[in-house]
């Protein structure tokens, strides 16, 4: 069996001002891709794999248009050239924003189907965070998306997905695809699959999984910051038997709109002056701070100086700051070298909207890379160990800080921009606490504006009625599994 492999996987606040473009995407191409760790799963299949190209980044603002046609292009040129196919595996994100566009992913998926016709069948794996449409469901024959959150089981997800389309090209069943769209779209901080309800409800998936005739059973969240027409939560079920897959959807929809009221913060939340108090004040450390509104790996900006302000006003000590991306004030450490004290204009260097701070630091550390917009300094600020950054991105594990010079299991407060904490941040955390800041993923979703979300949707709006109904992908026909021609 002869399966193409490609996809682009990003997120996108539509409330970001900052364009993603070429630079911030990891992009890997051909052959080499089956021996990078993220795709070398796939040799341990029965399959032999065409790897056409994959591009993926950290969330954030709107894909560039022009980007966007030209790796759709290559892509698909890619299928052409490997034609024929039996199969392809895409490995997306599923809140991929284009500038100009709504519904990327119908967009790409689309074309793809285009290309391959009818008879090729298509799987795709998603982040949970991912939004659906009705024009995506009906390009895929197979989908499994994440079931935690924070993201601890993505290759466990990409060889469900996989393994559903081997196992349909190797038995000759082809399975059937629907979903059922409910009017909830909440934040991934309310919806952590480390705290309930949340963690009880991913758990049951498995459950109306085989032998019912179902091959997967995954739910969407949403992604709450693209305020675009498909932004949804929706169960979306894989299999084989008609009557099963319908009364999956249905349960795990109407169940999800049953328990909406119960998403709650899993952390100790509050606004950025009442968490610095708080941090200031507990007894025990390290204090895990971190700041929701600003977050890179939700598609923040990443450039608020808002709680480094904060801080500084209180005198605070013993805190490591990781971190703000500031191209210029990280450029002018570098310039000044180790030691060197200097007056730095810090934050809103991308997003005006933000207010910046205007500190003398001290250069502490310097990362030697070859690159310079992977730059990152270290600066002091009074009792603040600051990282600044040439490029926007996350400080999520334990070795960033580290090969900057810095002790994280040492320090009062460490401040992330971060929303629910990840897995080697939480255990770390005594205690952790999130500021519900300002920024374009903001936690308060209720006061985003919403121009083209589907209306009514919870928390937008709280007083409406709700029936799940199931949708089914126009290649499920009658609604039963097909046995494609040898």
């Amino acid at each position: 069996m002869r399966i193409a492999v490609a996809g682009l996987h990003t997120e996108c606040s539509t409330y970001n001002p900052v364009l993603a473009r070429e630079a911030d995407f990891r992009v890997l191409r051909g052959p080499s891709m089956l021996k990078d760790q993220y795709f070398d799963f796939l040799t341990h299949f029965p399959a032999e794999f065409v790897t056409i190209m994959h591009a993926r980044a950290i969330a954030g603002g709107p894909v560039e248009q022009a980007l966007y046609h030209t790796w759709k292009a290559e892509i698909i040129a890619g299928l052409k050239a490997a034609m024929p196919l039996d199969g392809v595996y895409l490995a997306m994100h599923g809140a991929m924003n284009v500038e100009g566009m709504f519904d990327a992913e119908g967009d790409f998926i689309t074309a793809v189907r285009e290309t391959v016709g009818p008879d090729v069948l298509i799987s795709a794996s998603y982040d949970l965070h991912g939004n659906i449409s009705q024009r995506i469901i009906d390009g895929l024959d197979m989908f499994s998306t994440y079931r935690t959150a924070p993201h601890i089981d993505v290759p466990d997800t990409m060889r469900r997905a996989v393994t559903m389309l081997v196992r349909a090209l190797k038995t000759g069943v082809k399975p059937i695809l629907a979903w059922a769209p409910v009017p909830v779209l909440l934040p991934g901080e309310r919806t952590s699959t480390q705290d309930e309800p949340a963690r009880t409800f991913y758990t049951q998936l498995h459950e109306v999984e085989e032998p019912s005739g179902i091959w997967d059973a995954s739910f969407q969240v949403g992604y709450v910051w693209a305020d675009e027409p498909r932004a949804t939560a929706c169960a979306v079920v894989t299999g084989t038997d008609h009557a099963a897959i319908e009364k999956a959807a249905t349960h795990l929809a109407q169940n999800y709109w049953d328990i909406r009221e119960g998403f709650v913060f899993g952390m100790e939340t509050g606004s950025i002056v009442d968490c610095v108090d708080r941090a200031l004040a507990s007894l025990t450390h390290p204090v895990v701070l971190a700041e929701s509104g600003d977050n890179p790996t939700g598609g923040g900006v990443g450039d608020r100086a808002e709680v480094l302000a904060a801080l500084i006003a209180r005198g605070a000590t013993g805190v490591i700051f990781a971190g703000i991306t500031d191209k210029a004030a990280t450029d002018a450490a570098y310039a000044a070298g180790v030691g060197a004290r200097l007056m730095l204009h810090i934050g809103a260097s991308l997003d005006p909207s933000s207010t910046p701070v205007d500190a003398e630091a001290e250069v502490i550390f310097l990362a030697k890379v070859d690159d310079a917009r992977l730059r990152e300094a270290v600066v002091r600020i009074g009792g603040i160990d600051l990282v600044l950054t040439a490029r926007r991105r996350p400080f999520h594990n334990i070795v960033d800080c580290t090969r900057l010079g810095l002790d994280p299991k040492s320090a009062k407060i460490i401040t992330v921009t971060s929303g629910y904490l990840s897995p080697e941040l939480g255990p770390l955390a005594n205690p952790g606490i999130m500021a519900l800041s300002p920024g374009v993923v903001d936690q308060f979703v209720e006061r985003t504006e919403r121009k083209h979300t589907p209306r009514p949707s919870y928390p937008f709006d709280r007083d409406f009625a709700f029936t799940p109904v199931v949708r089914w992908s126009k290649r499920a026909g009658d609604g039963t599994a097909r046995h494609p021609h040898p």
